[in-house]
């Protein structure tokens, strides 16, 4: 028994090694970013991202493998601001890659995420030919698969017709820092700043964002 329990410490200390704690700040980017119109993860409807933004204050694109660690971290948090900021102009798309689309119906079943879902990719090989890696790679991202990856779209400044949406904007190249990403959506949307109880993610919580990992949690 004692053996066994010398060696569950050691796998543990190894998939902490691995581990990554993605979480990253809001910068502003040089980026080409690009009009799209891809089909919806539920039910295949598709939604084109200029039509999406019209009426609103701020977009937040965010990019995400179902399967990440990462991305199931942030999730939750997502739609905490979504359901607490849409009334006030704030829309979030999410745009799907690397896995099947079941994978993803499934994923965001689990995760109770309403807002809408795309997809860009539905297999991991296609990595290095998805728009995603272009635009975060451009953008310095240097992860692996760059999952969640965010950029914010103002509408108000983006291009009104043509391919090319804005040539600069906010990114993520990471996790969401939730008490800096509250505060870049309130004063995106005009309202004044506040603190959020529970802002900072723990830096004890290491995520991993690789297919065949599994997310370590390390408690206080």
């Amino acid at each position: 028994m004692r053996v066994f329990q010398v060696l569950i410490l050691v796998l543990l200390s190894f998939a902490i090694a691995y581990a990554q704690n993605e979480q990253a700040p809001i910068l502003e980017k040089d980026i080409e970013y690009k009009n799209w119109k891809l089909k919806g993860v539920r039910g295949g409807e598709a939604v084109n991202i200029r039509e999406y933004a019209a009426g609103k204050k701020l977009v937040m694109v965010v990019y995400f493998a179902p399967w990440c660690g990462n991305w199931k971290h942030d999730a939750p948090m997502l739609q905490k601001l979504y359901e607490k900021y849409r009334e006030q102009g704030l829309g979030i798309v999410a745009v799907g890659e690397y896995d099947p689309v079941t994978a993803m119906q499934t994923n965001l079943d689990a995760l109770k995420i309403t807002f809408p879902a795309v997809y860009e990719s539905e297999n991991r090989t296609e990595k290095q030919n998805t728009l995603h890696y272009a635009y975060r790679r451009s953008t310095g991202d240097t992860r692996n698969w760059g999952s969640p990856w965010y950029i914010f779209l103002t509408p108000s400044t983006m291009e009104s017709a043509g391919d090319t949406l804005t040539k600069r904007a906010f990114v993520i190249n990471g996790e969401m820092i939730e008490s800096e990403g509250e505060k870049f959506i309130r004063e995106r949307l005009g309202l004044t700043a506040t603190a959020s109880p529970n802002s900072a993610i723990a830096a004890k919580e290491i995520e991993v964002c690789e297919p065949d990992k599994k997310a370590v949690l390390v408690k206080p």
